[in-house]
């Protein structure tokens, strides 16, 4: 015998989801950027050298004078010369003077007064020792230096943010469906 039967047959439905990722772009534009250095101030300022060289006396050592330096040279000379023979003369009267006094006072002077006395021999440097005489004055150097600082402009810029939302699609793919059937209902 056969029994009556139900007999199901289902299906489960489906959803589809398709799916749009998010995006997201970050641009970032360099800065402005503005840098200037101005040139430091710089001055200088120079003394200038000095030098002097004095050769009065190496001229005076090899008898080289000026007209005005050899004037002066034969009066004082002269005035010396002069001295010595009031002196010599004086002393030479006060001889005479005391002629009482033992001794030949006529005949030493007489003798003194016609020779001269001898010149001394020697070697003498021409010019003398440091008779050239130099000064010399270095020149100075005054450096200011004035710096100047550095001018900077900059300007930032703003990131720029571009975003494109996701999306999420949820579709029925296959619906869902239940068949019955009956078997052997009706017997025959």
């Amino acid at each position: 015998m056969e029994l009556p039967q139900i007999r199901m047959q289902s299906q489960m439905a489906r959803i589809s989801i398709t799916t749009q990722p998010a995006r997201q772009e970050i641009q970032q534009p360099k800065a402005d950027l503005s840098i200037q250095q101005p040139h430091a101030e710089v001055s200088m300022r120079t003394t200038p050298s000095k030098l002097t060289i004095d050769q009065t006396q190496a001229w005076e050592d090899m008898n080289l004078r000026s007209v005005s330096r050899l004037i002066e040279k034969f009066a004082q000379d002269g005035k010396q010369a002069v001295a010595e023979g009031t002196g010599r003369r004086a002393s030479q009267g006060t001889e005479l003077m005391k002629i009482e006094n033992k001794g030949n006072p006529l005949v030493s002077q007489a003798f003194q007064n016609a020779h001269e006395p001898p010149r001394a021999l020697g070697i003498k440097f021409i010019p003398s020792l440091n008779a050239v005489k130099i000064n010399y004055e270095p020149s100075k150097l005054d450096i200011n230096i004035q710096p100047n600082k550095p001018v900077i402009e900059s300007r930032v810029n703003k990131p720029e943010i571009n975003y494109i939302p996701g999306s999420v699609d949820i579709t029925l793919a296959q619906r869902e469906s239940l068949e019955i059937d009956f078997v052997n209902i009706f017997p025959e």
